[in-house]
């Protein structure tokens, strides 16, 4: 039962990672006028940090918390390389364009290294279970 509740944290750790992740990467061309609005770069920061700290005391298992990381790495790289038919989401189109998307990739790496290296070398803490399971006080 454990190996299947730990594989259940990892497809819900992988789907929300893939879902933010890519919504990030379409917030990139984000503007208010003429100012570009860097709220992906926000948004790799805070969703790499928190959603592996979450997979981690969810699912006590190491390899799901490295799971939102390598998840948000393929998302990004895959919108960062142009495809056959020419697509091509994070794109160099203006100098202002270029910074957000380098900081978008920049911070993300960071951020998920971070916490994946932080989430590492931390134990997993499991909840203890308090009586002897008969369920009278003794």
């Amino acid at each position: 039962m454990s190996g299947l509740r730990t594989a259940g944290w990892a497809v819900l750790a992988v789907a929300v990672a893939f879902w933010l992740a890519v919504v990030e990467v379409f917030w990139l061309p984000l503007r208010v006028g003429p100012v570009p609005v860097p709220l992906s770069v926000l948004g790799a920061a805070a969703g790499n940090l928190l959603l592996v700290a979450w997979a981690h005391r969810l699912s006590g298992s190491r390899l799901v918390a490295v799971l939102p990381v390598a998840t948000w790495l393929v998302v990004a790289v895959a919108a960062s390389v142009r495809r056959p038919e020419g697509d091509l989401v994070i794109t160099g189109a203006t100098t202002a364009t270029q910074v957000v998307g380098l900081a978008f990739l920049l911070v993300g790496v960071l951020t998920g290294s971070f916490a994946v290296g932080r989430a590492l070398s931390r134990p997993v803490r499991r909840p203890v279970d308090a009586g002897s399971g008969t369920g009278g006080a003794r």
